[in-house]
């Protein structure tokens, strides 16, 4: 590493290398003191970001905390939307993290005597989708404030549990580092209430502590789950030599390893994550995701009517012409074969040596399909009743459909406290046993999600079940035969975001496990759907929704897919969805495609459809046909369980057709100035092998584009940014003043060159001069990771895509007029719009019915923080409204409310001498006329006009 440190560094400056470590704890809690302050100057900070749903696909839950006492209050951990609490039984949930420095939850734990909280931050799954935290957090006033409590470098925290004799005393089992082998992880321990940390359980640092559990009305007793893991962007081993079970009979302060080859618990590089569920002192449960592989039986072997692609692997090329061309014909058609490869060629194909007998099996083995394909045990359940010194494997057969080849996601397990034999495992979908394991049964509802992670079972209320799963929150009270869902709050956790432009415009986007959904963008996220049956918001597809692109010709036609390159064309009006992805040739190799596959209509042409595999193909005629327009435009992918080697970025320039730039997951970005014709590598001066998560091309400049790279996958946090003025030949480094945090968006406004947006793993930011400095840009919005940005350019909002909190939009038109005249100026008022009169202002048509409320937003830029006088007068000179605000340094906003002062009204009588109607809610309303603002600070005054029509 060193040589090639030293080789580059010939070569190109310093501030052009990628950090090769991971971000330091000391660096991440900089960056947030950072970032806390940049808020508070921000001159953003007053300008509201709105929450627009959707909610009824919710997100992630990772975890729930009931009080043993009261079963209608809980509280709900979300993978990346923060802490929601109830208390009337999931009707409604209220957000109690948001004033928080991250929305990254992997565990919670709550003292229901005091109401102090524990929350440990970062999911405890390893999924491409887990971001990391900063620790531990304690809030001691339900949620009202939250202290830092330590262990920053922990990134993804396991489990949480309390001593209910001593709330001071409390044991983690940090997961650590996702990416990266790190120290601090193992299981700690406090007695003094998070003051102080003791490390008393330490594996390696590559091994971390997954769960804890303990023995009811015994906290001494508890054991542990270790767990070895390597996750690459490339590659994913959750197994291994680490991952065993420990005991501790002193409360956590030392530990035996009790999983031993003696004991009948699996031993060895097969061993994945285990997840454990104490019933008592001696009655432990586990349930292993076994790596081992599959031993064939018998009935493996007895040939199958039809073909399987495994039969190819090992066919020889007589054995395969000799195959009857109805059986081949069968296995063509039926595993989705071009229409051209068919018996007959495809057997001339193999005769002329042009291709392979195993070339069919190779044809279908895209990362999608390894998904499901499962040569491991996988899911296994064992139970030891004299306190983990021996075990039994419950199972006799195997306990198949439930965690296919990614049981480290899942592996939870749970045990009635009133029934020894009663058990529960989370996975796809939730399955229970009555006889300890032996035997299971599929409890999943119709209205409930398939990914399960969380479960609380009522100790004095049998079959009463809490669930968290990848859809929300659902709540049983006959034990699974049915439920109800819980899905309020906000906390879809999309990838991509795009609009329309239709009136109104509809915000579309594809969300982690939730599929594709899209809404107006004026919709109003209430109950009344549930009186209706009209969710304002629809499903166009499920899988894992990725990336959207709507015809502007026709909002009917939408090209949008689910993981790895799975896209169709789909005709919202005749429902009509036509699979559209590339495919290879045979005998080629598979093209790789990446989770979130790049898809991009030309803005030349609405025919012209763009997607990237590992190389680039285009269609003319919406997806029909493909022609390849490139290479390989990666660095050829690396060995491994996980697509890389693939794109993830595209943008054509929207000054000349062809000019295209891609960005791959391997750090690669690519320019075409000839539609493919030939292809320039121009990021050779950029930091090496980091994920391009954005390239975009100029809206303003030709010659204009910037890229952001994400060094997350390394569990770098380091903010690149840049902007190139000749095509990508050299860069500017645009992220002086970012704190450290991932970047994943960047969007240039297309009214205003110098305003860009950007989206990073920890919030919004904004720059007025073209990333030379940076504002945050969060009021409403809490610490969220934003995942995509889209600009609906004649509404001028900004619509944000988040990854745990759902979609955001702001109103950007006065940011857009921001110009540096007037960021020059001590004080300008923006010019409000005109309203239109109406008699229901403060009136209802019913007296029991909520008055409608007129408002104006007056908004004002100042240099500096001033105390403002605000005057409201008719053009003749009556004054009908005066009030002061304190102004911020930045953008202000003063509210009125469209109704006369006392004083005002007064002097309007006295002078016009006409009626004026006082409204049902005691305030009487300007009438129709025109009206002058007038704002004045330390002796700066500015006047504008507005009319109420």
């Amino acid at each position: 590493m060193k040589k090639m440190l030293f080789i580059f560094s010939l070569t190109f400056p310093l501030f052009f290398f990628a950090q090769l470590n991971a971000t330091a704890a000391t660096q991440v809690k900089a960056a947030l003191e950072q970032k806390k302050a940049m808020h508070e100057n921000s001159l953003v900070k007053n300008i509201p970001l709105k929450n627009i749903g959707p909610t009824v696909m919710s997100g992630r839950v990772v975890d729930v905390d009931v009080n043993p006492q009261n079963p209608t209050e809980f509280y709900v951990g979300y993978a990346s939307g923060g802490l929601w609490y109830t208390n009337n039984n999931g009707t409604s949930f209220t957000p109690v993290l948001d004033n928080s420095q991250t929305q990254n939850v992997g565990d919670i734990a709550v003292d229901w005597s005091k109401g102090t909280i524990w929350v440990g931050t970062g999911e405890n799954n390893a999924s491409r989708s887990s971001y990391a935290g900063i620790g531990i957090l304690k809030s001691t006033d339900k949620g009202e404030t939250w202290q830092h409590m330590g262990l920053t470098d922990s990134h993804h925290i396991g489990r949480i549990i309390i001593n209910p004799e001593n709330p001071d005393e409390v044991v983690v089992g940090v997961t650590g580092h996702l990416y990266t082998p790190n120290e601090e992880r193992g299981i700690f321990k406090t007695t003094d209430g998070g003051q102080t940390w003791q490390k008393t359980l330490f594996i390696s640092d590559s091994v971390g502590i997954i769960d804890v559990a303990t023995a009811p009305y015994n906290f001494n007793v508890l054991y542990a789950a270790s767990w070895q893991k390597d996750r690459k962007a490339w590659d994913f081993q959750g197994n291994g030599n680490g991952s065993a079970i420990y005991k501790s009979t002193d409360g956590g302060t030392s530990w035996n390893k009790i999983s031993t080859p003696e004991s009948g618990f699996p031993t060895g590089d097969g061993v994945g994550r285990i997840g454990l569920a104490v019933f008592n002192d001696q009655t432990v449960y586990a349930v292993h995701d076994s790596q081992f592989r599959r031993e064939k039986s018998k009935e493996d072997y007895k040939k199958s009517d039809g073909l399987t692609k495994d039969d190819f692997k090992s066919m020889s090329k007589d054995a395969f012409l000799r195959l009857e061309d109805k059986q081949l014909n069968d296995y063509l058609k039926t595993n989705g074969f071009q229409e051209k490869y068919r018996a007959d060629n495809v057997k001339q194909l193999v005769r002329s040596g042009t291709a392979q007998p195993a070339d069919l099996a190779k044809y279908l083995e895209d990362a999608n399909s390894m998904l499901f394909d499962t040569p491991v045990v996988g899911a296994e359940v064992y139970r030891s009743d004299d306190g983990g010194l021996t075990w039994k494997k419950q199972n006799e057969e195997y306990i198949d459909d439930l965690f296919y080849s990614y049981g480290y996601y899942f592996a939870q397990i749970r045990v009635d406290p009133s029934n020894i034999d009663r058990i529960y495992l989370a996975g796809v979908p939730i399955i229970k046993s009555n006889d300890a394991g032996k035997t299971f049964s599929n409890i999943n509802g119709e209205n409930v999600h398939a990914d399960h992670h969380a479960l609380w079972i009522n100790p004095k209320m049998p079959g009463h079940l809490i669930n968290g799963n990848d859809g929300g929150i659902n709540i049983s009270y006959d034990d699974g035969k049915n439920w109800i869902k819980n899905n309020s709050p906000q906390v879809g956790q999309f990838y991509a975001i795009n609009v329309d432009n239709q009136e109104p415009y509809h915000v579309y986007g594809g969300l982690q496990d939730n599929g594709v959904w899209a809404g107006p963008h004026n919709s109003e996220e209430d109950s009344g759907w549930h009186q209706s049956g009209d969710y304002p918001w629809k499903r166009l597809m499920g899988g894992d929704g990725m990336q959207v692109q709507i015809d502007s010709r026709n909002h009917n036609i939408v090209y949008t897919g689910f993981q790895f390159g799975n896209y169709f064309r789909i005709n919202k009006e005749n429902k009509a969805r036509k699979a559209i992805q590339p495919k290879h040739e045979l005998g080629e190799t598979p093209y790789r495609f990446n989770w979130q596959t790049p898809i991009l209509l030309s803005p030349h042409n609405q025919d012209i459809l763009y997607l990237g595999g590992n190389k680039l193909h285009r269609s003319m005629n919406q997806g029909e046909d493909w022609e390849t327009i490139s290479d390989d435009l990666t660095q050829g992918g690396k060995p491994g369980n996980v697509a890389y080697g693939t794109l993830t970025t595209l943008s054509e320039s929207p000054f000349q057709f062809g000019l295209l730039y891609t960005g791959s997951d391997d750090g690669l970005v690519k320019v075409t100035q000839n539609a493919g014709g030939s292809w320039n590598t121009i990021s050779n001066s950029l930091p090496q092998n980091l994920w391009v998560s954005r390239v975009a091309a100029s809206k303003h400049k030709k010659e204009r584009v910037y890229a952001t790279l994400n060094g997350y996958r390394n569990d770098d946090f380091t903010p690149y940014v840049y902007v190139s003025e000749d095509y990508g030949t050299t860069w500017k480094p645009i992220s002086d003043g970012l704190p450290a945090s991932p970047v994943n968006v960047i969007d240039e406004d297309p009214e205003n060159e110098n305003l860009l947006f950007l989206g990073t793993d920890n919030g919004l930011y904004v720059s007025f001069d073209r990333g030379d400095s940076w504002e945050v840009f969060q009021n409403g919005m809490p610490n969220v990771a934003v995942h995509d940005l889209v600009i609906q350019p004649e509404a001028k909002h900004l619509l944000v895509g988040t990854h745990g909190r759902s979609i955001y939009k702001a109103d950007i038109s006065h940011l857009q007029s921001l110009t540096s005249d007037i960021l020059s100026k001590e004080l300008h008022v923006f010019q409000p719009e005109n309203m239109k009169h109406s008699e229901r202002w403060g009136n209802s048509w019913s007296s029991w019915g909520k008055p409608q409320t007129p408002g104006l937003d007056i908004v004002l830029y100042s240099s500096t923080p001033t105390n403002f006088k605000a005057k409201i007068y008719t053009v003749d000179g009556i004054i009908v409204s005066e009030t002061e605000i304190q102004g911020d340094k930045g953008l202000n906003i003063l509210s009125y409310d469209m109704a006369f002062s006392k004083l005002g009204k007064a002097a309007y009588l006295k002078k016009k001498k006409v009626e004026l109607k006082e409204a049902k809610n005691g305030k009487t309303y300007l009438p129709k006329g025109k009206y002058v603002v007038e704002i004045d600070g330390d002796g700066t005054e500015e006047e504008v006009e507005f009319e109420i029509e």
